[in-house]
């Protein structure tokens, strides 16, 4: 595995002009306006990146970016790999540790989560605070490599206090609706039954996805900061619950875009 990640490291390095400073993964549905906002851009497909996976989902284009926002050095993933696709957990964090060998310090993911909180609406934004791994591995278990970071890392903060109250700040003044909360990440690729879901929100979820956890928990064993947040694309209320398709879920995504692009660009002009 380390093998691969130098030979996906040096090649993407061989083909970009500054080394990314800041990492971003554009989830389901997201993908769109965000790359507008990057100036002097390097595309680079993942099928023709050494040892990346290719992304299955229909939303994700299976592109690395490469350019600047507000000056800033930035590495932006349009489409990410999940769990239910087939892949293994060190393919997911393969990612995350190539971001890590080119130089990343901060990594900004988002995703398209369904909504357990009763207060909150789809459309609105979640913040994450905290997460709960139900996922059935985890992207460190193996071999331990110190070149990334050391075998039992702290996780008792994976989201950065200090982002994420630069980000709370940012919402405020743009008056953007961020709720703030503990996202729930699943296996997938089956949205949940009624019973799941009221066992998620009695576990203390606020929302549930199917992606995230594992890049966090690669990028803060690699000392990447990290913060989050979700697109709420569908409310999941056990006692009235609607048959949700993709289609739901991206379109409810893309409405949302431009307040969630508006976060991450103000974030980085802050860094």
């Amino acid at each position: 595995m380390l093998q691969q990640i130098k030979d996906a490291s040096e090649f993407i390095q061989s083909r970009i002009h500054k080394k990314p400073e800041v990492g971003i993964i554009l989830g389901t549905g997201l993908g769109n306006l965000m790359v507008d906002e990057i100036h002097k851009s390097v595309v680079i497909n993942y099928n023709v990146i050494p040892h990346f996976p290719m992304t299955t989902v229909a939303s994700h284009k299976g592109q690395l970016l490469f350019g600047e926002i507000h000056e800033r050095p930035v590495m932006v993933m349009r489409g990410r790999f999940h769990y239910y696709e087939g892949n293994t957990m060190h393919q997911i964090a393969l990612p995350i540790r190539v971001m890590k060998m080119l130089g990343v310090k901060y990594l900004l993911v988002s995703n398209a989560a369904g909504n357990l909180n009763p207060d909150w609406h789809k459309g609105e934004l979640m913040l994450l605070d905290d997460h709960l791994n139900l996922m059935p591995d985890n992207p460190l278990r193996g071999e331990n490599s110190e070149l990334f970071g050391p075998r039992f890392p702290d996780m008792s903060a994976p989201y950065s206090i200090e982002l994420n109250k630069k980000l709370k700040q940012i919402a405020r003044k743009k008056k953007i609706t961020l709720h703030e909360g503990v996202y729930a990440g699943v296996p997938g690729p089956t949205l949940e039954t009624r019973a799941e879901y009221r066992y998620l929100k009695t576990i203390g979820a606020d929302a549930v996805g199917m992606s995230t956890v594992p890049e966090v928990i690669t990028a803060r064993h690699a000392g990447i900061t990290c913060c989050a947040i979700s697109v709420l694309t569908n409310d999941c209320d056990p006692a009235s619950l609607k048959p949700v398709s993709l289609d739901d879920v991206v379109k409810a995504a893309g409405s949302s875009e431009k307040n969630l692009v508006t976060l991450f660009n103000e974030l980085i002009r802050s860094l």
